[in-house]
């Protein structure tokens, strides 16, 4: 593709990171850019994740735009389908539907010194010659499979949740579910009403909290819709609601102590049996893991169809989960509710930035990024979800239209000032992941040694932003001028 037909800037990604930046870029006057899509659909996780039960964990007036409030939401925790259909809705009111090519999964991008642009290469061997790239894929969508020995003898179906296998018959089966993350616990509920049998293997007990979902009266969402300003100032009163759940994330895990009650007694108030409660009853710091919500989890454990098995799984035979205890459990399916590959969408890009460096060079001590957003060396390059974007507490969604405002503050001051590319400086890039680590290391997700999916492999917390949203915001909404490199 000729750089005159090459839009000048490309999108990666069409969920609500990448839908976000489409719309907000239509608004600043930015027409001429394409939205690259691997999938036939927008949506992003939410188009890919489909099991029974599944639903946002972070209320849905907060989980959604701010600019394009929804009074419509049927209940305080909206299921996929009905996030699909706002989002749907939204790229069609905004006029972005056009921008988006679908089936266009990007193999590499690679920066032209001499031309000034980058060179994407998609799976199709098409070559666009944008000026600016925004990537928009987070890092829920490479699912991640425990490494169990003989995985691949099994014969009967097996498949992971986020890849969910429709045309798997569940009813009157005997189901393994192996892992009890955030996905399982809204999935096994509904498993264990159609199996006859359940076998939930679990490395370690998560902590959680009563839900409190329930649906929105009609006369409810009529007020959302007639009364300005009903809908916003509801969503406002959720906002801090939830920034006041990481006071013992951003302050000191030692507050932590009324979280860990209302956990606890959830707990204990749903399960009655001393032996099963003492199987799920988390050894850890409460914050150090993600901390769910469920309201029919502990109930589904408590059927007389449904087993927890704490032992650990040895190996994966044809028929069968063994446990290092030497039971064999007999299941004819295997869902694997064990995550997403969350550093490695990062780390796996196919990056090439000025000079030749690749981005794994330049990550060589660790990912980082400026505000979560540039990365040096990385011409008109920016992350929307990058590095420590990630949220234990509050709406992304929140993170991901701060991260976008940075994004348009960075393209306006190369109209401004004449200039034709940014980077961040490295010193600002420094300066920026410094302070944010030496706050990290005190916080709870290092607490008593706690391994997580939010560090890497060297135990640093590549993942999660350390404090309040409202401090993400206030210092990365908009960049600063003498952070960064502009050049022609």
């Amino acid at each position: 593709m000729s750089e005159r037909t090459s839009p000048a800037i490309v999108v990666i990604g069409s969920g609500f990171a990448g839908l976000g930046m489409a719309i907000r870029l239509r608004q600043q006057g930015f027409h001429d850019f394409v939205v690259l899509e691997k999938s036939e659909a927008l949506g992003g996780t939410w188009h890919d994740n489909t099991y029974p039960g599944c639903a946002c964990d972070v209320p849905s007036h907060m989980y959604s735009y701010s600019f394009e409030l929804n009074p419509g939401w049927s209940r305080m925790f909206a299921p996929q389908p009905e996030i699909r259909a706002y989002m749907e809705a939204t790229a069609d009111k905004y006029r972005v539907r056009d921008h988006i090519r679908f089936g266009a999964s990007v193999d590499s991008m690679e920066w032209d010194d001499a031309g000034g642009r980058w060179n994407v290469t998609l799976a199709d061997g098409d070559v666009l010659r944008p000026k600016a790239i925004v990537t928009g894929v987070g890092a829920l969508h490479i699912p991640s499979f425990p490494d169990l020995p003989g995985m691949e003898r099994f014969q009967g179906a097996s498949f992971h949740s986020a890849e969910w296998d429709h045309d798997v018959d569940l009813t009157g089966r005997r189901v393994a579910v192996v892992g009890t993350g955030a996905s399982a616990i809204q999935f096994v509920p509904q498993v264990a009403k159609k199996a006859s049998k359940v076998v939930l293997f679990q490395r370690t007990a998560p902590w959680i909290q009563p839900k409190p979902d329930r649906p929105i009266p009609a006369p409810v969402r009529t007020l959302f819709d007639k009364v300005p300003g009903a809908a916003r100032a509801f969503r406002a009163g959720i906002y801090w609601a939830l920034e006041a759940r990481a006071v013992s994330f951003a302050v000191s895990p030692s507050l932590a102590g009324p979280m860990k009650k209302l956990a606890m007694s959830h707990l204990n108030k749903q399960v009655a049996d001393p032996e099963l409660r003492a199987k799920l009853t988390p050894d850890y710091t409460i914050g150090c893991k993600r901390v769910l919500l469920s309201n029919d989890y502990y109930p589904a454990l408590t059927r007389d169809n449904v087993e927890l098995d704490t032992s650990g799984v040895a190996e994966v035979r044809e028929h069968s989960i063994v446990t290092r205890d030497g039971v064999e459990h007999e299941v004819d399916v295997i869902v694997y509710g064990t995550g997403f590959k969350v550093t490695d969408a990062l780390t796996e890009m196919r990056v090439t930035g000025r000079d030749g460096v690749k981005i794994q060079e330049v990550w060589a001590e660790g990912i980082e990024a400026h505000h979560g957003t540039t990365v040096e060396r990385m011409p008109n390059f920016f992350m929307l979800l990058g590095p420590n974007t990630g949220l234990g507490h509050n709406s992304v969604v929140f993170m991901i239209e701060v991260q976008i405002a940075h994004v348009l503050s960075c393209l306006r001051l190369l109209q401004e000032r004449g200039m034709d590319t940014i980077e961040p400086r490295p010193g600002a890039v420094r300066s920026f992941n410094d302070r944010m680590h030496r706050r990290l290391r005190r916080a709870v997700w290092n607490e008593g040694g706690c391994q997580s999916w939010y560090l890497d492999e060297h135990g640093v917390n590549r993942t999660l932003w350390p404090g309040f949203t409202f401090e993400f915001w206030a210092s990365s909404r908009k960049a600063k001028e003498d952070e960064y490199l502009l050049g022609r």
